[in-house]
């Protein structure tokens, strides 16, 4: 009896610890903690999309980082509808107002897909980059993070 009630405590404590790493995006839960680091670096949550972050790290000293998602995904890009894509693994550096050697993230344009080199940000807008070409939208645009419509093929 008494291991039982240690293997059920076990599996109860388990999933309430993994519950607490990897909230359910698709609820009305609070932005995971990847999500919130981009706000300390001056960058509105809506940059990542609304999925489960299994793990994320940044290099305080280089601003190296790598995020996690649990799968990779498509979004839709406000405010043209640019059809964008996110990968398993998001990669980059990132400094105040500033992510360069942006790797993981494609947007659709002009019928063909293009990789987001790097993001800009100041008090209004955000630049995203595609190797020399720049494409300025509102911060704004970006105050909550999009749902995954689904996955992608990386094909």
């Amino acid at each position: 009896m008494t291991s039982k009630f240690h293997f059920l405590s076990f599996l109860f404590f388990s999933f309430i610890s993994y519950s607490f790493q990897n909230p359910n995006p698709d609820s009305n839960s609070s932005p995971s903690r990847a999500h919130t680091e981009l706000t300390n670096y001056g960058f509105p949550i809506g940059l990542l999309p609304a999925t489960t972050i299994l793990n994320y790290n940044v290099n305080q000293t280089s601003g190296e980082f790598t995020v996690y998602l649990g799968d990779s995904c498509k979004i839709t890009l406000p405010p043209d509808n640019y059809l964008a894509t996110y990968s398993k693994r998001i990669t980059g550096k990132i400094v105040k107002g500033r992510i360069a050697e942006l790797d993981g993230i494609r947007v659709q344009a002009f019928f063909k897909w293009w990789s987001i080199t790097g993001i800009r940000s100041n008090d209004e807008d955000l630049v995203f980059e595609v190797g020399m070409v720049t494409a300025k939208y509102p911060l704004k645009n970006f105050d909550e993070s999009p749902p995954c419509e689904g996955r992608y093929s990386a094909s």
